[in-house]
């Protein structure tokens, strides 16, 4: 699994991207990387496979330093990046081409997702395809490897609203407590039923890591036609339909997850939530 301790990162010489952001994934989780435009969401995705390396610190994968992208390391994980590159073939020959790296791969399990994006059918070049048609295409590869961590940048850009209901489907029955699951999103509300442990950066830090029943815990969302009077308020929303709060969970009542208010609530109080999910 992919561990990270006291990362540092930047692109420029004077100035990090990163100081120190620690994760480490407990297996079997479906994560959602939040983060703001620029926070450097893909740039981490990227040092967690070894395809950026760390001023300081350590990013492992397997155990081993991410950097040295060994066989076994290469097996266990694939990324699916937003920026897709697709060689000029056709889906069988990519799939002949590439199914031999990951041996857990299910051509049944290709055929049938292929089958649910309705490109079964498609006998072209996948570089001729439109981008939400290759980015079905790499969907369902990546989720036919069976790899123990799978990794997604922003994996519904570019998909239409069926598509993006079908990639929810296929993804509510693909993880299980084999599989570790890594999303980075900026589009909360296509992933929101999926997601069962949040983590959040900004400025260049890990302000939140926790699963979901904690955060819930810790945490309620709620909406009313007032503020509230009792409890620490850490974000409120003004609608038509009331008031949307997020506070202090003082009687551990229920509620719902909201992942677009948690994010505003996290980044407006980055303090009082690294002490709240310490």
């Amino acid at each position: 699994m992919i561990q990270l301790d006291n990362v540092q990162f930047g692109y420029a010489k004077n100035q990090l991207l990163f100081n120190g952001v620690t994760w480490h994934f407990e297996q079997g989780h479906f994560y959602g990387l939040l983060g703001r435009n620029g926070a450097g969401k893909t740039t981490l995705l990227k040092i967690m496979t070894g395809l950026l390396f760390p001023q300081n610190g350590e990013a492992k994968l397997e155990g081993m330093p991410s950097y040295k992208r060994t066989t076994k390391q290469l097996q266990n994980v694939y990324f699916l990046q937003e920026e897709i590159y697709v060689p000029h073939l056709k889906i069988k020959e990519f799939e002949d081409a590439y199914a031999p790296f990951y041996p857990d791969f299910s051509h049944e399990q290709f055929s049938e997702y292929l089958r649910e994006f309705e490109m079964d059918n498609m006998l072209g070049f996948i570089d001729k395809f439109s981008h939400g048609q290759k980015k079905k295409v790499m969907i369902a590869f990546a989720l036919a490897t069976n790899v123990p961590l799978l990794i997604m940048d922003e994996p519904t850009n570019g998909l239409d609203i069926p598509s993006k209901s079908t990639f929810r489907k296929i993804m509510a029955s693909y993880a299980d407590e084999q599989k570790t699951v890594l999303i980075s999103t900026h589009q909360v509300r296509d992933l929101h039923s999926l997601i069962d442990a949040v983590s959040i950066i900004d400025n260049g830090r890990m302000i939140l890591n926790a699963p979901a029943d904690v955060i819930t815990d810790k945490l309620l969302f709620d909406i009313d036609n007032e503020k509230a009077q009792d409890g620490k308020v850490f974000y409120t929303e003004e609608t038509p339909r009331g008031i949307y709060q997020v506070k202090e969970n003082l009687n551990h009542v229920d509620s719902a997850l909201d992942l677009e208010l948690l994010f505003n609530a996290a980044v407006q109080n980055k303090k009082e939530f690294t002490e709240l999910f310490q």
